[in-house]
C-alpha cells in the first residue's frame, strides 16, 4: 500500500479531535457546552501526548530495522504533530475568547485578577485567607540546586519577584495550583443581574502580595506552566510478583515518566522561560508548546452554569420501555425474545436490575462478567458482590491495564474479593477487551444460560454520554459459546471452536476476511454487494487493504467512523465505493455494528472491537451475530440515522479537512437528537406483553 493510501493515526486522530473542536466553534450549541467541548479537546489532547506521541518518541530510540516497517518515520510524524497542534492551539484560543465574549451578553463574566471591582476583590482577599492560603506551598527555585519534579495533569504558577525601582534584582518561584483542594472556578457575589466567575489561577495570582509578604519584592509576574509525560505503563516480566502488584507499581510510577511536552503561557519572561526549560532539561525536540492563559483546560468539562437553562443542553432523559418496566423478572423476558438496550436512549438501569434479580433469585447459580471499566461508585460492582454474599458463584474477569482506569480497577477487585466473587486477570499477553455477562439460573433441574453482548464498558457513568448497544438473549447457540470463552479466560490452556462468534485474536480475523470476501465474490457475480459499519476506529493494514480491494470489484462500503480512519476514501481505482463520515455530537459515538449484505440475507454482529491491529490480534475481543429480525431493524436504521445526517456529520477525506454533511435541498437532520425522539416513539406506542 502506498503512502497517499494510508492516514497515519496521528494525524487521524488529531483530525477526530479537530471535530470536538468544531463543536466548541458551533454556535448552535448552547454557550456552557461549548466551553466543556474546549475541556474534553484539551483532555483528549493530554492523552493523545501522554500515549501517542510518547509512542513515536520512544520508537526514535529504535533502529532502522523497526522503522521500515512503519509507513511513516517518527521524526516526520512528530514534526506533523507539531505543527497541527500549533494551528489547533491558535484557533482554540480564537474560540474560548468568542465565547467570554458571548457569555458577557448573557450576563455571564469570566474575569481575571485584573478586572476585579472593590466588592470582588475584598471577597476574593478573604476566599484565599479561608480556602487557598493553606493548600498552596511557594517553592523558591533560584538558587536550589536540584529542580522539584513537575507532575504530569498538574498545572503550576511560575513567577517571577521583582522590585520596580531595581528590576535587576529578582528571584523565581514555583507553585503548584491546589485544584484537588480547592474548586478551579470560583463564582463571585452576583451585582445586579450579573454573575461573575473567575478562575482559580487568577485569584492566586491576585493574592500574590499575600503568598509573598515576608519577601522584600513589590511586583509579580506570573505564568502558567505544565508538563504531560508518556503514560505508558512499563510492566516488567518478574514472574515473583503477582500481576496485581506488578499494575500498581506501575500506576504509582505513572508520574514520574519521561516528559512528551511542555506548555507555557506564551507571554512569559523570557529570562523565566529559560531558566526553567534550561532545569528540566528541554530543547526544541521536546514538545515546547507556547499556549495561552490557562492550561488543563480539561477542568472546563466541569464548567458551572450561573446562568439560565439556555446556557446548557436541554436534560436527554432515557425513553421507559413498558415490558420491562413492568416485568417481575427480566430474565424471564428474555427467555421469551431476545432484546437490546441502546444507551443512553435507553437506560443502563434495566441491566444493572437484571444483576440484581439475579443476586437474589435462588434458581440462579452463577454469574459470569467481563469488567474493562467500571464507574467509580459502581452499581454494577455492587450487584456482584451481593450476589456472592447470597452463595452464588461469581466470577468477574477484571482488566487491570484497562488505560487510566487500573487504579479504580484495583480497588474494586480487592473489595470483590474480599466479598467473595472469584477475580481473574485475564490472560497473559492479551488485554480482555470484550463485554460479556453470563447469568446460569437451574430450572427444572436444568441449567439454564442467559446472556448480554455489548459494545461498550458495563458502566453506568458512561451509558448516559457514551452510545453503546447492548443484547441480551437466551439462546443456546449463543449462549453456549459465551460460556467457552469465559471458560478460555479462566483456564487460558483451553481452546475452542466457534461457530457463531468472531473471537479475537483466533478466528475473528479471519472470519472478517471471509465475510468481506463473500461480497467481493457476490459484487463479480452482479449481485447485490455491500459492507455498512459503525466503528470508533479503523487502523489495520490488512482490513483497509481488504476492504480497497472490495472496493475495486464493486462492493458499496458506507463506514461511520467516530475517531481514526486510515483509510482514505475516494482513490481513483482504490477506494472509489467507499463513504466515510463522522458524527460528533453532544452524545460519544461509542457503538460498534456491521452489516454484509450477503446476497440480501444481510448478516448483522456488533462487537466491542475496532479494525485496530491491537484489537484482532492483541486483544480478547467478541463480535457476536445478531439473529433477532427486530434487533437487526433496529441496527440498520440506527446505521442509517448516522449516515443521513446532515447537521452533525463530517465528510472524512483525503484532506482531512473536516467538511460539515450539509445539504441545503434537504431538510436538517440531526441524528442523535431524531434516535432520541424514535425510541420515545417507539415505546409509547409499544403495548404491555
Amino acid at each position: 500500500m502506498k503512502k497517499k493510501d494510508y492516514i497515519s493515526r496521528e494525524v487521524s486522530w488529531l483530525s477526530f479531535n479537530e471535530r470536538v473542536l468544531q463543536e466548541a466553534a458551533d454556535k448552535s450549541v448552547p454557550l456552557v457546552e461549548r466551553l466543556r467541548f474546549l475541556g474534553i479537546f484539551s483532555n483528549n489532547l493530554d492523552e493523545f501526548f501522554r500515549v501517542r506521541v510518547a509512542t513515536q518518541l520512544r520508537l526514535l530510540n529504535f533502529g532502522k530495522g523497526i522503522k521500515q516497517y512503519m509507513p511513516e518515520k517518527p521524526k516526520k510524524i512528530l514534526e506533523k504533530i507539531q505543527r497541527i497542534v500549533q494551528n489547533l492551539q491558535v484557533r482554540f484560543d480564537e474560540i474560548f475568547n468568542e465565547i467570554v465574549q458571548e457569555l458577557k451578553e448573557k450576563g455571564v463574566f469570566l474575569i481575571n485578577e485584573t478586572q476585579l471591582c472593590d466588592e470582588h476583590a475584598t471577597y476574593i482577599r478573604q476566599y484565599f485567607k479561608r480556602r487557598i492560603a493553606d493548600a498552596i506551598a511557594p517553592m523558591m527555585i533560584s538558587k536550589i540546586d536540584k529542580f522539584p519534579e513537575l507532575h504530569d495533569r498538574t498545572i503550576y504558577l511560575a513567577v517571577k519577584l521583582s522590585k520596580k525601582l531595581v528590576p535587576e534584582a529578582h528571584e523565581y518561584s514555583l507553585m503548584e495550583i491546589p485544584t484537588a483542594d480547592c474548586p478551579r472556578f470560583i463564582e463571585l457575589p452576583a451585582i445586579g443581574d450579573n454573575k461573575y466567575i473567575i478562575l482559580l489561577d487568577d485569584a492566586i495570582r491576585f493574592c500574590l502580595n499575600m503568598v509573598f509578604s515576608n519577601l522584600p519584592y513589590d511586583t509579580y509576574e506570573a505564568y502558567t506552566i505544565k508538563i504531560t509525560r508518556d503514560a505508558e505503563l512499563d510492566v516488567d516480566n518478574d514472574i515473583a510478583e503477582s500481576l496485581l502488584e506488578k499494575i500498581s507499581k506501575g500506576v504509582s510510577n505513572r508520574k514520574k515518566g519521561q516528559p512528551v511536552r511542555f506548555v507555557y503561557d506564551a507571554t512569559i519572561a523570557p529570562d523565566l522561560l529559560q531558566f526553567i526549560a534550561g532545569k528540566l532539561d528541554l530543547d526544541e525536540d521536546d514538545n515546547i508548546m507556547p499556549g495561552g492563559r490557562y492550561h488543563n483546560f480539561k477542568d472546563f468539562m466541569g464548567f458551572p452554569n450561573p446562568g439560565g437553562p439556555d446556557l446548557i443542553n436541554e436534560p436527554m432523559t432515557s425513553a421507559p420501555i413498558p415490558f420491562l418496566e413492568n416485568a417481575p423478572s427480566i430474565l424471564e423476558v428474555i427467555k421469551k425474545k431476545d432484546f437490546s438496550l441502546h444507551y443512553p436512549y435507553q437506560s443502563f438501569s434495566y441491566y444493572v436490575q437484571m444483576l440484581r434479580e439475579a443476586a437474589i433469585d435462588p434458581q440462579v447459580t452463577s454469574i459470569k462478567i467481563t469488567l474493562y471499566r467500571v464507574a467509580t461508585e459502581s452499581k454494577v460492582v455492587r450487584a456482584l458482590m451481593n450476589a456472592a454474599q447470597n452463595g452464588k458463584s461469581v466470577t468477574a474477569v477484571v482488566e487491570l491495564l484497562a488505560r487510566f482506569d487500573e487504579g479504580a480497577n484495583i480497588f474494586w477487585s480487592k473489595k470483590m474479593e474480599e466479598s467473595g466473587v472469584k477475580v481473574i486477570f485475564g490472560v497473559s499477553g492479551l488485554k480482555v477487551h470484550s463485554k460479556q455477562t453470563l447469568i446460569t439460573r437451574m430450572e427444572n433441574g436444568v441449567p439454564v444460560s442467559y446472556a448480554t453482548l455489548s459494545t461498550g464498558n458495563f458502566h453506568e457513568g458512561n451509558a448516559n454520554v457514551y452510545t453503546d448497544f447492548n443484547v441480551f438473549t437466551a439462546d443456546k447457540r449463543l449462549t453456549s459459546e459465551v460460556d467457552k470463552v469465559f471458560t478460555f479466560l479462566e483456564y487460558n490452556f483451553k481452546a475452542f471452536s466457534y461457530k457463531h462468534l468472531l473471537v479475537a485474536p483466533y478466528n475473528m480475523r479471519r472470519k472478517l476476511y471471509w465475510l468481506i470476501e463473500n461480497e467481493i465474490r457476490n459484487a463479480k457475480k452482479k449481485l447485490p454487494a455491500y459492507i455498512y459499519c459503525k466503528i470508533n476506529n479503523i487502523v489495520d493494514y490488512e482490513v483497509i487493504r481488504k476492504l480497497y480491494q472490495a472496493s475495486n470489484a464493486g462492493v458499496t462500503i458506507k463506514l461511520m467512523v467516530r475517531g481514526i480512519c486510515s483509510l482514505v476514501p475516494g482513490i481513483p481505482g482504490q477506494s472509489e465505493n467507499i463513504q466515510v463520515v463522522s458524527v460528533v455530537d453532544r452524545l460519544l459515538e461509542h457503538s460498534r455494528f456491521f452489516i454484509f449484505c450477503n446476497n440480501n440475507h444481510e448478516k448483522y454482529y456488533i462487537t466491542s472491537a475496532d479494525w485496530m491491529t491491537r484489537n484482532l490480534d492483541y486483544r480478547v475481543e467478541v463480535a457476536s451475530p445478531v439473529y433477532d429480525h427486530d434487533i437487526q431493524k433496529e441496527l440498520k436504521e440506527i446505521f442509517e440515522a448516522g449516515f443521513r445526517d446532515n447537521v452533525k456529520a463530517r465528510i472524512v477525506n483525503a484532506k482531512q479537512d473536516n467538511t460539515y454533511k450539509k445539504e441545503s435541498k434537504k431538510k436538517p437532520y440531526r441524528s442523535q437528537t431524531e434516535l432520541h425522539a424514535f425510541y420515545k416513539t417507539k415505546h409509547s406506542k409499544v403495548k404491555e406483553n
